[in-house]
């Protein structure tokens, strides 16, 4: 097992840089674009500014992704790297090598996204049926 752990340890550390060097690089080509000064004409703008916020979403993503991997490490440290979160069970190592900072077994992940559609279908059919009264009590 110890192995196992360098081996996952070694490919964290290295996901790790990869991932600095990704954020590193965004935000110095999201530097290099002035944001007072519009340029071009109302489509070149609009294509700025999606670029734009597709970068800072992207920002976050890797920003998540390194949070997961420095958890994954220090549960490495505490000898706690591999056991699902949810069921307590060993994570198979073939799911630890495709997702390193897994944090559940797949069939837990498996439920939990299960889970989160349905309070997100749950949500946005409350959500509409507020603004379909709020439309009934303006007319």
């Amino acid at each position: 097992m110890v192995d196992k752990l360098d081996e996952m340890k070694a490919i964290l550390l290295k996901m790790k840089e990869e991932t600095i060097k990704e954020i590193s690089k965004s935000l110095k080509s999201g530097s290099d674009i002035p944001t007072n000064e519009p340029s071009g004409d109302i489509y070149d703008q609009a294509s700025s500014e999606r670029d734009r916020e597709l970068g800072l979403l992207l920002d976050d993503r890797e920003r998540e992704k390194l949070r997961n991997i420095d958890e994954a490490l220090l549960k490495i440290e505490e000898e706690e790297y591999g056991i699902c979160e949810e069921c307590e069970e060993e994570i198979p190592i073939g799911r630890l090598k495709i997702v390193p900072f897994a944090r559940y077994c797949v069939k837990c992940k498996a439920d939990i996204e299960k889970l989160q559609a349905q309070t997100k279908r749950f949500e946005e059919d409350r959500a509409y049926r507020e603004i379909a009264l709020g439309e009934e009590e303006e007319a």
